[in-house]
């Protein structure tokens, strides 16, 4: 079933195990596709002597396989043929219970996902074709394998039809736990471990000594602004940490980035692993998944806490958390972002040339969005919640003189609608009649407000009315020996190359105060 070269992978792959897995293969001797999920998974246990099947036929309506450890489940259950993208997911589910997987969480997250409330069933519903699916079940099945009070199952959509129409199933990855919708879309193991803590809570650590690191600098957040600060004050030969919830920032949810000086076209998931290539040529620590709590800004060691008891010390604290896009908390929105769900117009702008689109927000960001997009699309539609459009006067004139900009007022979007591969369209409500109605379109820019990450730090630090952290020239903030950079400070214009700017301004700033000894 699996071609002799990707055989001979999987050999080399697992040639270094040292425990014995099993698959253990449950199915109805008359379903469909039970000879070939024994047929495929033979073959991937022929590549090693430390792997086997075993067989159990039942009554029910079943085909699943479970994976065991010295003759011990570990957790992991996929009622899938794991083949496609979810190939990865399966040897990976090996590698990591044999402690040899290069996805496997450091110390401080591995507490976390073992201080989880169970007993949690999830459940993952997949498709094979789907480039997101492989990161959440990968995810979720390391936080099977370190805390046995927890399982995931990974289930294939197509093969298991009925079981995700009943539950209404319209974008895949869709996690499940103890029944009830947890997550969908794409994600990473900080923010699923954060979804599980909110939901089912954590038991109390006892006798686990704290974790607590010293540095020179530390940069909170992996965007743009928080690489180039981190570079910056490495070869300057300091001590720096980047303590993040993921390398990337908003830049790994951007489709396609040609505004990047020097950089013709990339995408977001490119420049994001060249951000963490260009990190990890220098001695910079990087804490991924990590969510502030608390700070402590005042005096001469500051002091950041994260979530699971970790404490990160440092005379100089370079913030570069960024901002997010206020979202609009609809259904298809989350699944559709970078296939037709937007930010920011003038990174994603030019991919909808011809085509029409919608603008939703009125207010000046929305309104200059509309403009900028009439000059390269077919057709924009703006849709504003309120009664009026918010923008200022000349913006509103303008957009209105557009022969392709149509503008409606009392509109609330009530879904994204898409096709299991892009936006299809959108749903509006009209507020003062109750009509809902589908306007199809290739492309969905939603502009209703850009919010700074900085709420860990806005009552010690001077914020600007929207909570921008104010800074100087230099980066510098109200308080000596912190700075912030990019998108989450009061500097004009949130672009990719005018945060990396601001990081490398920051380090520097950083340095200099250093070896002046004013911070």
């Amino acid at each position: 079933m699996l071609e002799t070269s990707i055989l001979d992978q999987v050999r080399g792959i697992f040639q270094q195990l040292e425990s014995h897995y099993t698959f253990h293969i449950t199915y109805h001797p008359n379903h469909g596709q039970a000879r070939e999920l024994i047929d495929f998974l033979n073959d991937v246990a022929d590549c090693s002597d430390k792997l086997s099947c075993e067989l159990t036929e039942t009554d029910e309506p079943k085909l699943e396989f479970t994976l065991k450890k010295e003759g011990k489940e570990t957790g992991i259950i996929f009622r899938a043929i794991p083949g496609g993208h979810e190939f990865s997911s399966l040897l990976l589910a090996v590698l990591n219970a044999d402690g040899k997987g290069k996805n496997l969480p450091d110390e401080a997250i591995s507490r976390r996902i073992k201080a989880l409330q169970g007993p949690i069933h999830l459940q993952t519903y997949v498709s094979l074709t789907c480039t997101n699916c492989p990161d959440i079940v990968q995810a979720l099945n390391i936080v099977a394998l370190l805390n046995p009070q927890i399982n995931h199952e990974t289930i294939d959509g197509a093969i298991f039809q009925a079981e995700a129409d009943a539950l209404k199933i319209q974008a895949v990855p869709s996690v499940y736990a103890n029944g009830k919708l947890l997550h969908v879309g794409r994600g990473t193991l900080g923010e699923l471990l954060q979804k599980l803590e909110e939901t089912f809570g954590s038991m109390p650590q006892e006798g686990v000594a704290p974790i607590q690191k010293e540095f020179d600098t530390l940069i909170l957040g992996g965007g743009p602004a928080g690489a180039s600060a981190a570079i910056y004050s490495a070869r300057k030969g300091l001590r720096v940490a980047v303590i993040a919830e993921r390398i990337g920032g908003q830049v790994k949810e951007t489709v396609g980035i040609e505004n990047l000086i020097s950089v013709p076209h990339t995408t977001g998931a490119e420049l994001t692993n060249a951000l963490r290539s260009h990190i990890t040529h220098y001695p910079v620590e990087i804490f991924e998944d990590r969510k502030i709590e608390k700070v402590e800004l005042q005096g001469k060691e500051k002091k950041v806490f994260v979530a699971g008891g970790e404490t990160f010390i440092a005379p100089a604290i370079i913030i570069a958390t960024g901002a997010s896009w206020r979202k609009l908390n609809v259904e298809g929105e989350a699944e559709y972002i970078g296939r037709g769900v937007a930010f920011c117009p003038h990174c994603d702008g030019p991919f909808y040339q011809g085509k029409d689109v919608a603008v939703v927000g009125g207010g000046n960001s929305g309104i200059e969005a509309a403009i900028d997009l009439a000059g390269i699309c077919n057709k924009v539609t703006v849709f504003e919640f309120a009664d009026t459009l918010k923008a200022d006067q000349v913006l509103q004139e303008k957009a209105r003189s557009l022969p392709n900009v149509e503008i409606f007022t009392s509109s609330q979007t009530t879904q994204v609608v898409g096709n299991g591969e892009k936006v299809t369209a959108i749903r509006v409500k009209d507020r003062l009649t109750g009509d809902e109605r589908d306007y199809p379109l290739d492309g969905i820019f939603v502009q209703i407000g850009l919010a700074a990450n900085s709420a860990p730090f806005r009552d010690m630090l001077e914020m600007t009315q929207i909570g921008e952290i104010k800074i100087d020239a230099f980066c510098r903030t109200t308080l000596p020996g912190v700075y912030a950079a990019g998108d989450v400070s009061n500097v004009p214009y949130k672009q990719i190359v005018i945060a990396m700017g601001e990081g490398a301004k920051a380090a520097l700033s950083a340095f200099d105060d250093r070896i002046r000894g004013i911070s």
